[in-house]
């Protein structure tokens, strides 16, 4: 629809996380470098953390798709407290039986598995998605496990992805012992409105742009609204493009972001917190001015 009417040869702005749209502010870059670090050094635990919608998963995908294979990797990324117990989770996300009734087989299953891929010389490395979901006797468990080692050499990396409640927990006082042991860890934040300017622009033109779209002005009222938190400039972004479009407008100005803005506050579910303090009455807009 409006990929076609603007001279787009995809989506740009997509909520799915997609490591083909990784836009590198410094945070971005400086988190991705904690991950490689934690795979590369053998780290016991890596924490990131982040706002919700700032690219946290997405950062996950594009490791995976350049982690080596002589890594074997288990993604567990919907865990769900009183979902499940940890050990199955484990042993499903590493594609292992996990049907044991009882924790010592679950356990003896896991360590065995763990064995067979050191001895295979593969590392294994657990990444937890959305672990802020875990409560206090998961985390524990998970530090139980990291125990697992031969001759000195630790049997399974665990990297921790999650809001920044998953930074609280670790800060509680009955974790201490866990929290040493990470040994790679970095919060990230959102965009600054510079970088909201960049975003955009990154997109766009990944997505197959030749010319500007939106107005500078646009730009500066999804930096505002969005808080710089990238999905949700995915969203104002994909909104505006198809109001300029249904318009028959030249590019996304102003006008047609202040419309998305007051529709999404009258008939939509945008957060409160994400709006601009006014959004000026509406008035429609055609062209690209402003």
């Amino acid at each position: 629809m409006h990929e076609q009417y603007f001279g787009l040869k995809e989506k740009p702005f997509s909520i799915q996380p997609d490591p083909d749209f990784i836009y590198w502010s410094p945070h971005h870059e400086m988190a991705f470098a904690m991950l490689e670090y934690g795979i590369l050094n053998q780290a016991g635990f890596t924490v990131i953390t982040g706002e919700v919608g700032c690219g946290k998963t997405t950062l996950v995908r594009h490791l995976l798709k350049k982690i080596d294979d002589k890594v074997t990797i288990g993604l567990m990324s919907h865990t769900m407290l009183g979902s499940g117990r940890l050990l199955e989770w484990a042993l499903m996300s590493l594609g292992q039986p996990f049907d044991a009734t009882s924790y010592v087989e679950l356990y003896r299953q896991l360590q065995e598995f763990l064995t067979k891929e050191y001895k295979a010389g593969r590392r294994t490395v657990l990444i937890i998605d959305e672990a802020q979901n875990l409560d206090m006797d998961a985390l524990e468990e998970l530090r139980m496990l990291s125990n697992m080692n031969v001759d000195k050499h630790q049997l399974l990396q665990l990297i921790l992805v999650g809001q920044p409640q998953l930074r609280d927990q670790l800060q509680h006082s009955s974790l201490v012992q866990f929290a040493q042991r990470v040994s790679s860890d970095f919060h990230l934040r959102p965009l600054d409105k510079e970088q909201v300017a960049e975003y955009i622009d990154h997109r766009m033109k990944h997505a197959g742009a030749t010319k500007s779209v939106f107005t500078p002005h646009a730009i500066e009222m999804i930096a505002s609204a969005s808080r710089g938190v990238p999905r949700t400039i995915n969203i104002l972004c994909d909104t505006a493009l198809v109001y300029a479009y249904s318009n028959g407008a030249a590019g996304v100005n102003i006008q047609i972001v202040r419309d998305v803005l007051e529709d999404k506050r009258k008939y939509g579910i945008f957060p409160e917190k994400t709006r601009p303090k006014a959004v000026p009455k509406r008035s429609k807009a055609k062209g690209s001015a402003s």
